[in-house]
């Protein structure tokens, strides 16, 4: 189920709008994006037009004298589609194509057939088709003739109207079934979640703009084998690996869908499951393509969609990728450098993700009596000891630990797994702090 031709190379033409003459400039560089979504899409940029505008005309996004000249470009340029860098409204769509007589669509159809064509998981192709069926449920009516003839008397309706209603009595009913399929995958991933959180395997998930180099990094870091192409959106399905830290430390990397400009709230609310992991992650590490010139813009468009999500909220650790091929602005915020095509960086790296993650653990004291060794082995299993003294009758030990791990803890010492009684833990003191560079 895609949106876009793929019979033969559909040839297409851009439309921006820039508020004034000084935002042209701005608006082109979101057309050579838009360029770039629908090469990978498959089709071919044959022209692109940027009209200036205050604001958007309600009724063809562009105004009428715009739209004639559109029609006139595209018989000239023998197009096929036109695309708009905007999302438009079925009643928009609807005129422009009267006008135009070809397919209009906007971004939002490009991104979700481009995501249409790299699902590959159970989930993800059904968090892609529930996004398509969303966006193209309002927009039946009228995409063709023969979906919206009517007799015209009150009470009648003609064979049009009936194949419309049957169209979108099918749309609901597939999203229905769709919704139940991804509940059903959704209460699967809860109890993975449970899994880990009781085996105290930190996550760290890998987020950033489409194409700056993520998958290329878990692939360094861990040696996995997942596909890395130079196009927007070659990795869509998340890919999960474990990976050891330079402490002894086993955590789990999450490569997740690359974000962009006006990702569409189809696909965000479709894909909510599989972002809830992210908003669920210990610690965000944001690689940044350092060789961008718009890398300020895409660093604020990742954190606006990880707000919109509930994930703006995890530590973050920034990483600037690229750098072999130079920085392109001096403005940058301060990241870690690396370069995952030289290799640059990379070793390092492990050491700085996991001295973050110690940095997000809280200290506590433990004071266990002489004869509990089997509570002082598990606190050494569990946590990291940073002291250990021996005092009268018990031992004193220092450790850092994650909730999950002092959860563990207190289930040992408490007699829940170890079998310790009330008495043995008489002598326990717990004293919370938080680190230093604190969470």
């Amino acid at each position: 189920m895609t949106l876009i031709e793929r019979s033969f190379q559909e040839r297409i033409l851009l439309v921006g709008v820039a508020a004034s003459g000084r935002e042209r400039q701005m608006v082109n560089d979101q057309l050579d994006e838009l360029a770039s979504l629908v090469d990978t899409a498959g089709a071919l940029v044959v022209h692109r037009e940027i009209q200036v505008r205050e604001r958007p005309d309600p009724a063809t996004y562009i105004g009428k004298g715009k739209v004639d000249e559109l029609a006139a470009l595209s018989e000239s340029f023998d197009v096929d589609t036109v695309v708009f860098d905007d999302e438009l409204t079925p009643g928009q769509q609807r005129n422009l194509e009267k006008v135009l007589g070809r397919t209009a669509i906007d971004r939002t159809a490009v991104i979700l057939d481009v995501f249409a064509q790299n699902a590959r998981s159970q989930e993800g192709k059904a968090q892609v088709e529930l996004a398509l069926l969303r966006y193209r449920l309002p927009r039946l009516v009228g995409r063709r003739t023969n979906l919206s003839q009517q007799v015209g008397r009150i009470g009648t309706r003609g064979p049009g109207e009936t194949k419309l209603e049957e169209d979108r009595r099918r749309i609901q009913e597939r999203i229905g079934q769709l919704r139940r399929e991804l509940a059903a995958l959704e209460r699967q991933r809860r109890l993975q979640r449970k899994s880990r959180l009781y085996g105290r395997n930190l996550q760290v998930a890998l987020v950033g703009y489409t194409n700056v180099g993520k998958s290329s990094l878990l692939n360094a870091l861990t040696g996995a084998d997942v596909v890395v192409e130079d196009r927007l959106f070659a990795t869509l399905d998340p890919r999960t690996r474990r990976l050891k830290l330079p402490g002894g430390e086993t955590i789990l990397l999450a490569d997740t869908v690359g974000f962009i400009r006006k990702l569409p709230h189809q696909l965000i609310e479709a894909f909510r499951s599989t972002l809830d992991a992210v908003a669920e992650a210990d610690l965000l590490v944001h690689v940044v393509d350092a060789s961008s010139a718009h890398a300020l813009d895409q660093m604020r468009e990742v954190r606006a969609t990880l707000a919109e999500i509930g994930a703006n909220q995890v530590p973050e650790l920034v990483v600037l990728n690229k750098i072999d091929l130079g920085y392109a602005t001096s403005d940058l915020p301060a990241g870690f450098p690396i370069s995952v095509a030289s290799g640059e960086g990379i070793s390092e790296l492990l050491g700085v993700i996991g001295d973050r993650l110690r940095a997000l653990n809280r200290i506590e004291i433990f004071r266990v009596p002489f004869d509990r060794g089997d509570i002082l082995a598990e606190i050494h299993r569990e946590a990291e000891v940073l002291s250990e003294e021996s005092l009268d009758g018990y031992v004193e030990l220092k450790v850092r630990a994650d909730d999950a791990a002092r959860a563990l803890l207190r289930r040992h010492i408490d007699g829940a797994d170890g079998g310790a009684s009330d008495s043995a833990i008489d002598g326990i003191q717990e004293e919370v702090a938080n680190d230093s560079e604190g969470r």
